[in-house]
């Protein structure tokens, strides 16, 4: 095992699909050097995000914990469900005590409106990006710590491309820790035509085409910074790991279609049911490789149970790095696994995401060995509809909410204002459904019926987690938060 500390990059795609790797999809894309390090490290098949939804599961990523304990429990940013509590500890603030020079070049999105809860007060001494959820791929406004540039006209995926590699030819004689969240293949599906001309020519819808397109761009990318740690000598002595925060988003804004073009469109997903927004396998069971080169042990496919809040003490543990004081983690430390030593993994995951606010009776899933439960979304939870908003002041809030995320995307220090939060109108649940994953990975058959004492446990699980993650996410002082 190397002796010396060792640089870390963690990668970050958004919206990426399990089948939208090449080596597991259905060949309609192509991603040679996300293959290469699925065959030079360790991969991971079994490996779930911790939300079905950006946010909440960057927040567990980065701070090993399960997202309703950091406070980031859904996408809006304007009113601040996004933020990660200041009294959490990231895997960003244990690299920068450690002595590292850390980085984060991409999306943020877990603190968007107050500099509190922004990269640069949360471990990292570099931020290159946005804050918010999306950007335009062209007429984007990039931060740089404190300030804000105009676009000059670059494909944003290759600007962070060029930031990180940059990065780290400016640390080859110091350990850094560089997170690479990129916004690709997340909306507004944009990519140059020569890119998206192959895959029209396959007679694919243009948001598809434009999606793959935008997957392997992000796949070049990846390749460069690949072939920098080869150039400065530093591939054996940088773990690289790489993972998406959810699966695919199939549904298509209206605004974005082409005349007669599906509003859902849904692309290969290795035969999960389900996409972003879902806690079926297709929206939360996403890859994660690693690879570090003479350490830990190449082409190998893990079926081992992972999850987001694994990482922060894996790769801590990997690196030699402590942990400051701070709240209890959940996950675990898969170091052993990568590094090919007997080790047995806790078989039980949670999660559960649902607009605004949490509810364990929706959109909520146990897994617990093979066995999968599910609480179904409540139909008509989901998106901005007539039937979520109950009276005048849930439309005025949301109207507000739409309006302030499109200015500031126009100008990133705008808008300053946290809106208040609309209380939707509970409905009642969706009856419970079982999956045993072992015989059934695309979750079609469901057994609850056959095995009532197994869901009656299971939901018993599912509700004393939840209650504890909520106990500790009321205890948050928000106003000293901010």
């Amino acid at each position: 095992m190397n002796t010396s500390r060792p640089n870390v990059i963690l990668i970050v795609a958004d919206d990426m699909g399990y089948g939208d790797f090449g080596c597991f999809g259905d060949g309609s894309v192509r991603t040679p050097n996300l293959d290469r390090l699925v065959a030079e490290g360790a991969c991971f098949r079994q490996h779930y995000s911790a939300s079905p939804i950006c946010a909440p599961a960057r927040a567990a990523l980065l701070t090993g914990r399960y997202p309703h304990r950091t406070g980031a429990v859904t996408q809006h940013e304007i009113h601040g469900l996004d933020r990660i509590a200041l009294r959490e500890v990231t895997v960003a603030d244990a690299f920068h005590e450690a002595g590292y020079r850390t980085s984060l070049v991409g999306k943020w999105h877990n603190g968007t409106f107050d500099r509190r809860f922004e990269p640069n007060a949360r471990g990292f001494d570099e931020f290159t990006g946005f804050c918010g959820g999306w950007s335009d791929y062209y007429r984007y406004h990039l931060r740089r710590n404190d300030t804000v540039e105009p676009s000059d006209g670059r494909y944003l995926t290759d600007l962070l491309t060029q930031e990180a590699t940059e990065f780290i030819r400016r640390n080859t004689r110091r350990p850094f820790f560089l997170n690479v969240p990129y916004s690709a293949p997340h909306s507004p599906f944009q990519a140059r035509d020569k890119w998206i001309a192959p895959h029209r020519e396959r007679g694919l819808s243009r948001i598809l085409a434009t999606t793959y397109a935008m997957i392997e761009r992000m796949d070049t990318g990846i390749g460069r910074i690949l072939e920098t740690l080869d150039d400065e000598g530093l591939a054996e002595s940088t773990i690289v790991a790489f993972t998406s925060d959810n699966g695919p988003a199939f549904f298509n804004p209206p605004y974005m279609l082409e005349e007669g073009e599906p509003t859902f469109n849904e692309r290969y997903n290795a035969g999960l049911r389900g996409s972003k927004g879902w806690i079926y396998e297709g929206g939360i069971r996403v890859p994660m490789v690693l690879r570090w080169n003479g350490t830990v042990p190449a082409g190998r496919l893990l079926n081992d149970l992972a999850h987001f809040t694994d990482w922060t003490p894996t790769l801590l543990s990997l690196a030699g790095v402590s942990r400051p004081p701070g709240p209890v983690l959940d996950g675990q430390d898969l170091s052993p696994l990568l590094l090919g030593e007997p080790f047995r993994v806790e078989p039980r995951r949670f999660w559960q995401w649902n607009y605004y606010w949490p509810d364990v009776g929706t959109n909520a899933a146990v897994r617990d060995g093979d066995w999968k439960l599910v609480r179904p979304l409540i139909r008509g939870t989901r998106f901005f509809r007539e039937e979520l908003c109950v009276s005048d002041e849930d439309w005025r809030r949301t109207a507000a909410f739409i309006e302030a995320d499109m200015r500031h995307k126009e100008n990133p220090l705008s808008v300053r204002s946290v809106l208040p939060v609309p209380r939707l109108r509970p409905k009642r649940p969706e009856p419970p459904e079982l999956y045993d994953l072992g015989q059934d990975p695309g979750e079609q058959h469901d057994l609850a019926a056959e095995h009532p004492d197994r869901v009656r446990r299971m939901l018993g699980q599912l509700e004393e987690w939840f209650e504890a993650v909520e106990a500790d996410r009321g205890s948050i002082d928000w106003s000293e938060n901010g």
